[in-house]
């Protein structure tokens, strides 16, 4: 038996495919470097096409999700008052958890589209914007949190992060909702496990303590002690967060997409150029301390660089990395329905013998 399922296949699929001795990962037979020119809503109808209706194109994506964020925004009166005062990832399980088991599979990102600015808002003390359904999701989600049409740039940047974060195969959350899909239960339910295996620090939840690791280390190297503050970490044992991927042991081939859409940036320019001092600085104490082991930088360091760029606060990453990965979720529990099998995997009983 393999701890944490590693290596068993559960299951065939023609969503994506990653290669993680070649640092490739394919999307529907595209690479995820050639996601972002798709956008986010090309993204998710390459993704759907074929389980959520056929032929679709980014602009009737686009105007789908559009009109699923005007609907979304007209229920949010009634809900907001439930969730104002609850954690982020709290008032986004409720908001799933409020839609009807007959919800239509755009409205579930939609509704996360405009939960995520609107809690925000809301416990900023400001007026609720609604969505603007003519705009790409990700130009709408900035829009709608910070008030105005964001420049080209801050857009562009969180379309790319939102098409490159869409699918990443067989991860916990997509095999809970795989797993909930099989019963034949709601696409909602499915994503709302999913979404709750989602918000685990060593998952979805990964983005807002990366960041918190990149000040740590940006401090250390302020005070010239980055080489040691590296070593400590590794020494106890800690994890280093950013590093390290259970399927990517070599280079994140997501990390290159978010890392091209970031040099477009001038926010996140000087960060940038330390996280890559810092990837190398690990590196070499990873070769020193530890020869033979690696410890290669995973997508988070980007993600987390990229959202604080454009703007969304750091206790609002996973929920905002969500919105996106709610479509890949989406396609998997389509694609588990059509197999008509519920999994019932076995385990191995390692207790104390039954004695007659």
């Amino acid at each position: 038996m393999q701890a944490g399922l590693e290596g068993i296949v559960v299951a065939e699929t023609i969503l994506s495919h990653a290669e993680p001795e070649r640092g490739m990962l394919w999307v529907r037979g595209r690479s995820v470097g050639e996601l972002p020119p798709l956008g986010y809503e090309g993204t998710v109808a390459l993704l759907w096409d074929g389980f959520a209706g056929r032929d679709l194109t980014r602009g009737g994506m686009t105007e789908s999700f559009g009109a699923a964020r005007r609907d979304a925004f007209a229920r949010l009166n009634a809900s907001l008052p439930a969730i104002a005062a609850q954690p982020l990832d709290v008032a986004v399980r409720i908001g799933l958890a409020a839609l009807s088991d007959d919800t239509a599979p755009a409205a579930i990102p939609a509704t996360l589209a405009v939960l995520v600015p609107a809690f925000l808002r809301a416990a900023a003390g400001k007026p609720l914007l609604p969505p603007e359904p003519s705009l790409p999701t990700a130009a709408d989600v900035l829009r709608m949190l910070h008030g105005d049409v964001p420049n080209e740039g801050r857009a562009a940047a969180l379309d790319a992060y939102f098409a490159a974060m869409a699918e990443s195969g067989m991860s916990a959350s997509a095999f809970a909702g795989r797993v909930v899909a099989s019963t034949h239960a709601s696409l909602v339910a499915a994503v709302l496990a999913a979404f709750c295996a989602f918000t685990g620090p060593l998952h979805g939840g990964a983005p807002g303590p990366t960041l918190d690791m990149l000040d740590a280390a940006a401090a250390a190297d302020a005070a010239g002690d980055l080489d040691l503050w590296i070593e400590r970490k590794l020494n106890s044992g800690e994890r280093l967060m950013g590093f390290g991927h259970r399927v990517f042991r070599g280079n994140d081939p997501r990390a290159a997409a978010i890392r091209a859409a970031l040099q477009h940036m001038e926010p996140g320019a000087s960060r940038l150029d330390f996280a890559g001092r810092l990837e190398a600085r690990v590196a070499a104490a990873v070769e020193r301390l530890k020869p033979g082991r690696k410890l290669p930088p995973n997508v988070e360091v980007m993600a987390a660089l990229l959202l604080d760029a454009v703007g969304i606060p750091r206790q609002a990453f996973t929920a905002t990395f969500a919105i996106t990965r709610s479509a890949g979720w989406i396609a998997h529990a389509l694609e588990q329905r059509q197999t008509g099998r519920m999994m019932r995997p076995a385990s191995e009983y390692v207790g104390p013998l039954i004695k007659p």
